[in-house]
């Protein structure tokens, strides 16, 4: 307390000096950098909820088109589908197994579909049964399913417009850090020596 009367009366004292400019103190709440946040504090939050997902936008040369595979072959249920002179340009299906979503969107002209980059995931237990199904309706599976060396069983197929998408079972590897393990354990298997 003695310091701050000393500083304010120096100041006082000569106000024909100009008083050096400091540095501006770091207010009560400020933003920290990234780095020093704990990491219970990390995910974004909106209104002190957490930031989740809601749903993927596939965009298709044709919505109907879509709607057969997603709807009639994968099983996704249509919750909300909007048309414009009678053709759908917009659906909202939702996933048969839980609440995941996703919409299908009419793309403008000229627009391209490709997603390099991009894949869908959908996850059911029984994926073999369920790629033999998709086969025996005349739908082309690019890879049967087959266990991945991190220990999920994929299965891998495009939509109509070419949208990458697996079909795959991870059971109880969902949540493990397996990658690294299994493809470590693959390549010190005695068959993979011998190649």
């Amino acid at each position: 307390m003695a310091r701050m009367s000393t500083m304010s009366t120096k100041r006082k004292s000569n106000p024909h000096k100009k008083a050096k400019k400091s540095p501006p103190r770091k207010q009560k709440g400020a933003l920290r950098p990234a780095k020093e946040i704990p990491a219970s504090r990390r995910p974004a939050e909106v209104g002190g909820e957490k930031l989740t997902f809601n749903h993927a936008m596939v965009y298709a040369a044709d919505v109907r088109r879509a709607l057969g595979f997603y709807r009639d072959l994968l099983g996704f249920k249509l919750v909300d589908e909007f048309r414009h002179e009678g053709i759908p340009v917009y659906a909202r299906l939702r996933a048969p197994g839980g609440d995941g979503t996703i919409a299908l969107h009419l793309a403008g002209p000229g627009t391209p579909l490709a997603s390099d980059g991009v894949r869908l995931y959908f996850e059911i237990r029984e994926v073999d049964e369920f790629c033999r199904k998709l086969q025996a309706k005349g739908f082309y599976v690019t890879q049967m399913p087959r266990m991945m060396p991190w220990g999920w069983r994929h299965a891998y197929l495009n939509d109509p417009d070419g949208h990458e998408i697996s079909i795959y079972w991870a059971g109880e590897n969902r949540m493990k850090k397996t990658v690294m393990r299994v493809a470590k354990e693959v390549e010190q298997a005695p068959a993979a020596k011998g190649r």
